[in-house]
């Protein structure tokens, strides 16, 4: 297994929130408390990692209030997910990087410690979730979460050759490295775990749905 000291959990809070209407996603409120402090809670409550951040390019102030460091791209122009990634690998201090996004309230619990065990078992490169999804056609399938990472920070020089070289998609990248699929479909796992909120009709059903 692997030590939760070795571990740095980065909340992904850094787009623009286009679907959102372009406000700040990290800081619209869940159960009245701002989406980032809530998954930086959620994370804590887990107890798998001791090591957290956040990734976010506005609003710095009130982030750095949440009490964990905080850390802007190093990309311009809002360059995605990925840019997150790249930060975070090149600011921890650990040999792991757990990358989670802000906008999943319901994440689970055991989220670190299942990727964790995972990535060690397989002596993999990185670990990505995998959870249902109800498809165009009404079925549920078991679709990766490619923003829910867990990531040897060895491949940082991999990752800065990738986006230095114009890539920007997440599941491009980890194609390229050694990557287990961990699925979350099992008796008991919330089937709301990973719905995030794109709109903020989103956040309040999601609201609703566990009140």
């Amino acid at each position: 297994m692997i030590d939760p000291q070795h571990i740095t959990a980065l909340i992904l809070a850094g787009g623009r929130g286009t679907r959102m209407g372009g406000v700040d996603k990290g800081l619209q409120t869940f159960n009245g408390v701002p989406l980032a402090q809530h998954t930086l809670r959620r994370l804590q409550q887990g107890g798998a990692v001791t090591n957290f951040a956040i990734n976010a390019n506005r609003n710095l102030d009130t982030y750095a209030a949440f009490g964990v460091p905080v850390w802007p791209d190093g990309m311009a122009d809002y360059a995605g997910p990925l840019a997150g990634f790249l930060t975070g690998m090149e600011h921890c201090e650990t040999p792991y990087l757990l990358t989670v996004p802000c906008d999943t309230p319901l994440l689970p619990l055991d989220l670190v410690a299942r990727l964790a065990a995972a990535l060690a078992a397989q002596k993999a490169d990185i670990a990505m979730a995998s959870a249902p999804e109800v498809d165009k056609t009404r079925q549920v399938r078991i679709r990766p979460q490619p923003v829910f990472c867990l990531l040897r920070k060895t491949l940082l020089a991999s990752l800065k050759q990738f986006t230095a070289g114009g890539g920007r998609k997440i599941d491009l990248w980890t194609a390229q490295q050694h990557t287990v699929i961990v699925p979350f479909d099992q008796t008991g796992d919330d089937i709301h775990a990973f719905h995030n909120a794109n709109s903020l009709a989103d956040l309040r059903q999601l609201e609703n749905a566990k009140s």
